[in-house]
């Protein structure tokens, strides 16, 4: 999609970054690229009214819902399962994670 207008950032990655925006996941110069282009794009700053609306909707149905308690433990036991492996230098030498364990606590429980 485009306005046809030209931006500093294309529409094209504007929308394509938009989930990220709204879930605050991007950096602040990315949020700062995004914000200055809404602020010129009457079209992505409706997509972007329109995406914000459908997760306040989804969220409002569905955010009490819980988690099935199998699905929670593969969840999980998968995230014990990581293997992490980061080469550090030219000589070959490495750092191996073996495990990686993320304790994720319940809310109220």
């Amino acid at each position: 999609m485009s306005c046809g207008d030209d931006h500093e950032v294309n529409c094209s990655e504007i929308l394509g970054r938009l989930y990220e925006y709204i879930d605050n996941e991007l950096a602040d110069a990315d949020c700062g690229d995004i914000r200055t282009h809404l602020d010129e794009c009457s079209p992505c700053l409706e997509k972007y009214g329109l995406e914000q609306h459908v997760k306040a909707l989804v969220q409002r149905c569905c955010g009490c819902d819980d988690v099935p308690v199998d699905l929670r433990s593969k969840v999980l036991a998968r995230i014990r399962e990581v293997k992490v492996q980061v080469d550090t230098g030219a000589d070959g030498s490495q750092v191996t994670v073996d495990q990686f364990v993320v304790d994720v606590e319940r809310p109220g429980a």
